[in-house]
């Protein structure tokens, strides 16, 4: 990067950063979702690569492809703070002197199906049929698309099934646990 890329004001990274949100925020959390194998630590994942990237962005420049530097960035955090959980309950273990079987993290997440991961290349197209599992209700599976595929909102998808936003709330949210469950 040269030193007009490194003097990039506040306001530029915050609007290179909406359009990135806007035009390919579900394609990298479809991605992270893939990589980590778990829709929540990928939500959280997502947000933290673009809170990184408002700090990083205005000192260091935008990267060449800031797509793929969300998705790593929000992989690493996310593998750090599995790192930081498995350690946390190595010492909770340990000072409660219990011997339970200790959980392995490794540096790669995949699906349990390495088969679907050789036949479906497509991170979004994966994401689809993760949401149009056949153990998810139909009304479910298209609420769930809406809104990890497609980006809508809770009371936009409640608006269209004529239903309560608490009730299609809690119908997501009970078919997201039962799909992290799964993996």
């Amino acid at each position: 990067m040269n030193k007009e890329q490194k003097l990039i004001t506040n306001e530029v990274v915050k609007e290179k950063l909406a359009t990135i949100y806007r035009d390919e925020g579900r394609r990298i959390y479809a991605t992270l979702i893939r990589l980590l194998g778990d829709f929540e630590l990928a939500e959280e994942a997502l947000h933290d690569a673009f809170s990184a990237a408002l700090s990083k962005w205005q000192s260091q420049g935008i990267p060449e492809k800031p797509a793929n530097w969300l998705v790593s960035t929000g992989r690493f955090q996310a593998i750090d703070q599995l790192r930081r959980q498995h350690r946390h309950r190595e010492i909770v273990a340990q000072l409660a002197n219990e011997s339970s079987t200790k959980v392995e993290i490794s540096d790669e997440f995949a699906l349990s199906n390495s088969v679907d991961d050789e036949l479906i290349s497509d991170d979004q197209l994966r994401l689809i049929f993760t949401c149009c599992h056949p153990a998810i209700d139909i009304k479910v599976q298209i609420a769930l698309t809406l809104r990890e595929v497609c980006g809508l909102t809770t009371e936009e998808i409640a608006s269209a099934f004529l239903t309560s936003v608490s009730t299609m709330a809690g119908s997501t949210y009970r078919a997201w646990q039962a799909e992290n469950s799964r993996r």
